[in-house]
């Protein structure tokens, strides 16, 4: 099962990265949040069960800012970018969660 833990969108062409502990109020200007999968706006974190999961990245660069996306959701945000991504980029990390403790990878398994 995939599950939408954030969604941002109309991050500023001139950021060149987020705080290591992002929030809702430290995001640069004019950054928007979507909807999670949660139902709510800003970041929903993982709990997931025993065993490795995969957590994808994804960043488009637009031609455009996207405006007046009505509850903006990862669909709706995919949607309204069509015909204006000229880069994108992904990432893939892995965490496996024990019994005791849980270990994080940036790298395929």
């Amino acid at each position: 099962m995939t599950r939408v833990h954030w969604v941002l969108y109309n991050i500023p062409p001139d950021a060149t990265s987020l705080p290591e502990v992002s929030t809702s109020k430290n995001l640069p200007s004019g950054t928007a949040e979507g909807l999670n999968d949660w139902g709510r706006a800003g970041y929903g974190g993982p709990c997931p069960p025993i065993g490795r999961h995969r957590y994808f990245y994804k960043l488009y660069a637009l031609d455009t800012a996207l405006n007046e996306v009505h509850k903006p959701t990862k669909a709706k945000i995919e949607a309204a970018m069509r015909g204006h991504v000229i880069a994108q980029a992904e990432l893939i990390g892995t965490y496996e969660k024990s019994r005791r403790l849980g270990t994080v990878s940036n790298l395929p398994p």
